[in-house]
């Protein structure tokens, strides 16, 4: 297994390196294996093979990690290297079905008797000699071999390295609270977030009997679906019924959504505080409505005084879409359950809202009070 920007940290890298090892166990729960590091690369060994593609597709979800391979593992000498690189291109078909070759060293043992570029010369010539109807080709390969010589006297071979999910290990970066809506853009901006390493819980407003029991279901299974990344996911589910139908009653249609929006901020600050949570995660993107604009975010960053962090603030719609996709919570995301930004929602709303008039109109509301009120509805819900 091979991890990318961790190769970036100084002195503290083992314990980013000791944070990914264990969460790539707690995502091989209930398999038997052995884990360890030797220079820069992550060998899992003493597994069923039985099991070996399900634990492959469950590695390629860790977070810090960029590629897995099946590698052949054995003791550094050079007929040893020869032998093995021989078999490997005869386990992909041999010269019937490659036809260009290229072969990648990486030698971290500095002891071997032949430095990287010599080794992938005399290994390629190994191999034309076997199979002289192959081509070398150094840009565009039918296959590649990569052969790494380490440190721990072991050499490696593989030739299908599969791309993981990349980023931090999750939870180098601390944890923060994800608005979760139940629409396309919350799922992938926690998708991205928890990428760059932070733990997630996420809050979820609802509003019945305005919102139905099946849209609590849908926000409960986008939940699921993004724990195949985060391993799991404290979901706190808050009423907003009475906070809205306050400010339905006592404020302006055109600042409704305004109003709503510092709610959720004061309410998502108060449960991270509760839950040592140290910054918000929504799925805004600048532009896409109306309670998007520069204007708009200001008016309700203003009631926090914590980090919100906005990952896809400068993807369009395709682009969100394409990264729904790719994590597969765009089907649940689709299904056509409201949510309670389409309560009461007014035809005109505001664009450019200022924080003086916003705060005339909250005068009118008992807003500590409403608080309190929707904390108290407050349902716990451990997604694994």
């Amino acid at each position: 297994m091979k991890f990318g920007e961790l190769f970036l940290k100084g002195r503290n890298r083992h314990d980013f390196i000791s944070l990914l090892k264990t969460n790539i166990l707690k995502k091989l729960r209930g398999f038997d294996c052995h884990l360890v590091e030797t220079q820069g690369r992550l060998v899992l060994s003493d597994y069923i093979e039985d099991f070996e593609n399900e634990i492959i597709e469950r590695i390629q979800t860790v977070f810090g990690l960029i590629g897995v391979a099946q590698a052949f593992e054995f003791d550094t000498n050079l007929p040893s290297i020869e032998d093995v690189v021989v078999g490997a291109v005869e386990d992909s078909g041999g010269s019937k079905s490659v036809k260009s070759f290229k072969i990648e060293t990486k030698r971290a043992d500095k002891t071997f008797e032949m430095t990287s570029m010599e080794l992938d010369k005399h290994l390629g010539e190994v191999v034309l000699d076997k199979f002289p109807k192959l081509k070398v080709d150094l840009y565009n390969p039918d296959l590649i071999i990569y052969v790494e010589v380490r440190t721990n006297k072991k050499t490696y071979v593989y030739t299908n390295l599969l791309p993981c999910a990349g980023g931090l290990p999750l939870g180098s970066a601390g944890k923060a609270m994800l608005l979760l809506s139940g629409g396309i853009d919350s799922p992938v901006a926690g998708y991205l977030m928890a990428k760059r390493g932070l733990k997630l819980e996420a809050i979820h407003f609802h509003s019945y009997p305005y919102t139905s029991v099946q849209a609590k279901e849908k926000v409960i299974e986008l939940a699921r679906l993004l724990t195949k990344y985060v391993d799991e996911i404290k979901l706190h589910i808050v009423s907003f019924t009475e906070i809205q139908e306050e400010i339905h009653k006592n404020c302006d249609a055109d600042y409704m959504i305004t109003i709503m929006r510092r709610f959720m901020m004061r309410i998502a600050k108060r449960l991270c505080e509760k839950n040592e949570a140290g910054a918000v995660v929504t799925g805004e993107s600048l532009g896409q409505v109306a309670s998007q604009t520069m204007q708009s975010m200001t008016v309700t960053n203003s009631v926090i005084d914590i980090p919100v962090f906005r990952p896809v603030v400068a993807f369009d719609k395709e682009e969100i879409m394409d990264v729904a996709r790719k994590i597969g919570t765009y089907e649940t995301s689709i299904l056509p359950y409201e949510d309670c930004c389409t309560v009461f929602l007014p035809k005109n709303p505001v664009i450019k809202p200022t924080i003086k008039r916003v705060e005339k109109l909250e005068t009118k509301l008992d807003v500590e009070g409403l608080i309190e009120k929707a904390l108290a509805t407050e349902e716990v819900i451990v997604v694994r």
